[in-house]
């Protein structure tokens, strides 16, 4: 099964960048302005069995994505971790685990795990598992440079995050 990682060092307390993960709003900053995306449902609170549903545009199709919270664990100033699960969307199987992890009290590592399997098995493999690996290489740098820049700065918030037409941080076509 294919999967993709990504690891960024952040400045700030790992209980900082953890909690604004978990702030109403996040999900909005954290998909790139190229993307086609819309937020349709977001949970007011994360936690596990709450759901995600958002609208993306692959080419000319409109398609609707389904994901599932599960496994949330607060770990207080050691950060915490999640699990987004699609239950249905475009992909055959996607499974993307959050942590945050201290490495000292005023540092972190934010960790992105995504397990993925594409429709149509090995051929969907074969003809877009490039464009899927690329567009999650420029998706997860958009999303943990917004989320470094977002926390790393005392005092940020979410404040508007949620207004309409405003877009902040990585998300993308292919990841809630």
């Amino acid at each position: 099964m294919p999967t993709f990682e990504r690891t960024t060092r952040i400045l700030a307390p790992a209980r900082r960048v953890y909690l604004w993960h978990m702030e109403p709003g996040t999900l909005d900053r954290l998909i790139p302005p190229w993307e086609s995306v819309a937020v349709q449902e977001a949970p007011a609170e994360l936690c596990d069995g709450a759901r995600v549903v958002l609208l993306i545009r692959v080419g000319p199709l409109r398609l609707k994505w389904v994901a599932e919270h599960r496994a949330v664990i607060d770990r207080g100033p050691d950060g915490g971790e999640f699990t987004d699960d699609q239950i249905s969307g475009p992909f055959r199987l996607w499974s993307h685990r959050h942590v945050v992890r201290a490495v000292g009290p005023n540092a972190c590592v934010l960790e992105d795990r995504v397990e993925y399997e594409l429709p149509i098995g090995r051929v969907g493999q074969w003809l877009g598992g490039w464009l899927v690996r690329r567009k999650l290489a420029r998706m997860f740098a958009f999303r943990h440079a917004v989320t470094k820049k977002m926390t790393e700065e005392p005092g940020a918030t979410n404040a508007g995050a949620g207004t309409a037409g405003s877009r902040g941080v990585g998300g993308g076509g292919v990841s809630p």
